[in-house]
């Protein structure tokens, strides 16, 4: 079965699950969801073990928080937050050889709702489902084609305006 690593935090966590069920429900994707209560700590974090590497050369190499509890996880991850995508990126480095991607409320924007906000910004539910979908296709494991059928399905227009370029 296919898997995905979805990584949440703050508000966003909620879209985050409920992304991991439109995943499950619409194209049989599993998808463990990890709740991130600070990228800024988890990249300190990160940081001060590669530093305690570098300084201990003949010792085995330390790994962050985040690297050890995802190492035995499958697929690409997904790191969804409603701040901008370098408080996510902070983590990049961690994450080794897999495919990470990120999502984030850069650029300005005005909605009426928080749920039109979170469109806006393409980090609700239906954004992060098809971010994990594309991360599976461009990792060779699922058709290109179900990336499509969720923008299709989730009737998310992929000609609009990008909230980093108003």
């Amino acid at each position: 079965a296919l898997r995905v690593q979805l990584l949440g935090s703050g508000a966003i966590l909620g879209e985050t699950l409920a992304a991991a069920d439109l995943l499950r429900q619409d194209f049989g994707v599993a998808a463990d969801v990890w709740s991130v209560t600070s990228y800024s700590e988890l990249g300190r974090d990160g940081q001060e073990a590669e530093r305690w590497s570098r300084l201990h050369p003949l010792e085995d190499r330390r790994r962050g928080y985040a690297e050890t509890v995802l190492a035995d996880s499958e697929g690409p991850v997904v790191a969804a937050t409603d701040y901008m995508k370098t408080v996510a990126e902070q983590i990049r480095p961690l994450m080794q050889d897999r495919r990470y991607v990120t999502l984030g409320t850069d650029g300005f924007g005005r909605s009426d709702t928080r749920t039109a906000l979170r469109a806006y910004f393409e980090v609700d539910r239906h954004h992060i489902a098809l971010a994990a979908l594309k991360a599976l296709a461009d990792d060779g494991l699922m058709p290109r084609d179900c990336a499509a059928d969720a923008i299709a399905r989730y009737g998310i227009d992929p000609e609009a305006v990008s909230a980093a370029r108003p």
